[in-house]
């Protein structure tokens, strides 16, 4: 027993000695699946956290997600669920939150719910102390207020009448509230902002002081009347916590601050946070909002805030409300978490907008993962298997071409760090694939098949093959906060242990044993064919699209004339299913074999079509719009996994419905077609 004590002690201080770093993702707001630009901020948080972690820190990495608020209530209306389902399928549901994080590979040490219990209550608490302290007091507010963002504006804040954040309408609010006094705050923020390196990039803060701070800093409303669906005031339960206060303490609460769910020592050990990773767009409450709540409180204040640029789509913010969102599922299931992750942090400088694109993406993985990287450690083992039959032998020559390269390998350690240590993640890669560049262009100087030709020249091959592995294994160690998953792979064909995984090990050029033993194995990212695959994933999105529209389109009343031939299929009215129920639906491609018009029904289509193990017969109301000859050979979206139904008065049996939607031109229609080359059966995801 004494043995256990003395270990525990000693773990504990090993543990308390070692270098702290607690960094933070927004909490995500889940009234919708999230997108790419959500997966950009936290894919770049987990590269950070790993890179802290590589480098012998005791990381804390926090993710969450944002649970309250009238536009949760609102949705979970319109779906006919309460809020908590809503927010509960969003975050814990098919191809929610969780299961995106699990499938990028986000190493979160800890995930927050504000709806979460201990949460709850420590906001009534922070609330509370806040309000004994003077420093929130009740009012009236009356002023504009922007329902997708939660945010209340002055008149003067709004641009064209609209919100300043995400240019929608404003309305008129007008209720009892609670205000927090953060124009008591404005002179101690400003010097924040003006004379520390706070809020990063610093071309952030000139936006901040001009734009908030130095018209008049008003008090914050914190506390709405005119919803419930949020944290009781507990002294005055018909209010509830507005947003900033309930979101932003989240940082402290999952560290156990004013709540029994985490020890103490979380919050004593990690706060304040390093750096709070954010959007541009909630730089104003992350950097002048949530110091003038710390200060309000007495805690320290983290030491940095880093608002990132936003990942734009035909020049314009994705936003889900809008609907031009990419979506990282089909990406990261496409091209691998790993490619995905790359591409995000390789292509967009960090601090800056970025224009996402399918073509940057699929010419990123061909240059980059498959040309360098992939090619580079191809050709490294294949000629090591070939020449040595994997084991290298000791017996090495040196060659003049040897120090430019291995110059370039050991300084790689120091370049990358500083990039790192700046959040210039695009800057840290360009690095790493510098010196791969330089090991490919190696091989071309030393032309390793020459020198195999002559037993005389072996130990010159030998070498090069050794510095080719050893460049190798330096960049994947530099590379793992980053392809996790792909470095595990390379490090295998190397023949790399745990000890020359280290950060240490990837400034100690000539680490790997002389008789190092190398696999050939699998071809980590082939080429893609870009033609191909952006009609293939122009095909998918517009399925994807079809199908959000078909979900979210209300339901209308046949029209007489189409009554007849739909009555049998919807019956007199339509019965309305969970969103649970919705994804059990079962998208799949089938090719067109046979088309005809029904003599029956002027608006349906009989549809023959191969699902890749049968045929099916599909019944479809497109005949105003779609010729039989339109269809014959084609490809096409359909839904596979609906039950038989019986139409005509029985005299057909519909088995499936294919995808289809109207269009915004002429009451038009549109089908999700796919290129000829995409296999019958595919799964539509």
């Amino acid at each position: 027993m004494q043995s256990e004590n003395t270990y525990a002690v000693c773990y504990k201080e090993r543990i308390m000695d070692q270098k702290k770093f607690y960094i933070t993702t927004p909490i995500y707001y889940p009234s919708d699946k999230l997108h790419i630009g959500h997966t950009y901020c936290t894919v770049a948080t987990d590269a950070m956290a790993r890179y802290k972690r590589l480098q012998g820190y005791n990381v804390k990495f926090l993710t969450g997600t944002d649970e309250h608020g009238q536009k949760i209530e609102l949705k979970a209306k319109e779906a006919g669920v309460t809020p908590q389902q809503f927010v509960d399928n969003i975050v814990e549901g098919p191809k929610g939150v969780k299961d995106l994080w699990k499938l990028m590979n986000i190493s979160y040490d800890r995930f927050i719910r504000t709806t979460d219990d201990y949460h709850v209550a420590a906001i009534q608490k922070i609330f509370k102390k806040m309000y004994e302290k003077g420093d929130i007091y009740k009012g009236t507010y009356k002023g504009k207020y922007c329902t997708p963002c939660e945010s209340f504006w002055t008149e003067s804040q709004l641009v064209n009448g609209c919100c300043p954040d995400c240019g929608r309408p404003v309305v008129d609010a007008e209720e009892e509230a609670y205000f927090f006094r953060l124009s008591k705050y404005a002179d101690r923020v400003r010097d924040l902002l003006v004379n520390t390196d706070f809020l990063l990039p610093r071309s952030r803060v000139n936006e901040m002081v001009h734009n908030f701070i130095d018209p008049g800093l008003e008090d914050l409303c914190v506390s709405r009347t005119s919803f419930k669906w949020g944290i009781p005031v507990d002294f005055d339960p018909k209010h509830v916590v507005y947003v900033w206060i309930d979101a932003l303490f989240n940082y402290t609460t999952a560290l156990g601050f004013m709540n029994d769910k985490y020890p103490d020592s979380d919050y004593e050990t990690f706060w304040p946070a390093d750096v709070h990773f954010i959007g541009k767009e909630i730089v104003r409450f992350h950097s002048i909002i949530w110091p003038a709540m710390l200060m309000s409180m007495d805690m320290p204040l983290p030491k940095h805030v880093y608002g990132h640029g936003w990942l734009l789509l035909d020049g314009g913010k994705m936003s889900k409300s809008k609907g031009n969102v990419v979506d990282p599922y089909l990406l990261a299931e496409r091209y691998s978490a790993d490619a995905l992750r790359y591409f995000l942090l390789r292509d967009f400088p960090f601090g800056s907008d970025g224009n996402f694109s399918n073509e940057l993406l699929i010419n990123r993985i061909n240059m980059d993962l498959a040309n360098d990287l992939g090619n580079l450690l191809s050709r490294t083992t294949a000629m090591a298997d070939k020449y040595f039959g994997g084991c290298l032998p000791i017996e090495q020559d040196e060659g003049a071409e040897d120090a430019a390269l291995l110059e370039k390998v050991s300084g790689l350690r120091a370049r990358y760090e500083a990039d790192m240590e700046a959040y210039a993640f695009q800057n840290a890669l360009a690095d790493v694939f510098e010196v791969i560049d330089n090991a490919n262009k190696y091989i071309d100087a030393t032309a390793p098949w020459v020198l195999a030709k002559s037993e005389d020249t072996k130990p010159r091959l030998a070498r090069v093959l050794y510095n080719l592995a050893e460049t190798l294994r330096i960049c994947t160690v530099l590379l793992q906060p980053f392809m996790p998953a792909t470095c595990e792979k390379i490090f295998a064909q190397l023949g790399v242990d745990d000890s020359l995984k280290t950060w240490d090990s990837a400034a100690a050029v000539g680490s790997m044993p002389a008789n190092a033993t190398l696999h050939k194995g699998e071809n980590i990212f082939p080429r893609i064919d870009t033609a191909k695959e952006l009609a293939e994933l122009d095909a998918l999105e517009a399925a994807q699209k079809a199908a959000a529209q078909a979900a979210n389109a209300p339901a209308e009343e046949p029209k007489a004339e189409a009554a007849a031939a739909s009555a049998e299929l919807i019956g007199d009215h339509e019965e309305e299913i969970s969103f649970d129920d919705f994804c059990k639906v079962e998208l799949r491609v089938a090719e067109v074999r046979a088309c005809e018009r029904m003599k029956e029904s002027k608006k349906l289509l009989h549809l023959t079509v191969f699902d890749g193990e049968r045929e099916r017969c599909i019944l479809s109301g497109i005949a105003k719009w779609f010729a039989p000859e339109d269809l014959i050979g084609k490809k096409i979206g359909i839904v596979a996994n609906l039950a038989p139904r019986p139409m005509m008065k029985g005299k057909y049996v519909s088995e499936g419905m294919i995808f289809a939607a109207d269009t915004d031109v002429d009451g038009g229609c549109s089908i999700a077609f796919f290129p000829d080359s995409t296999p019958a059966g595919a799964r539509i995801h």
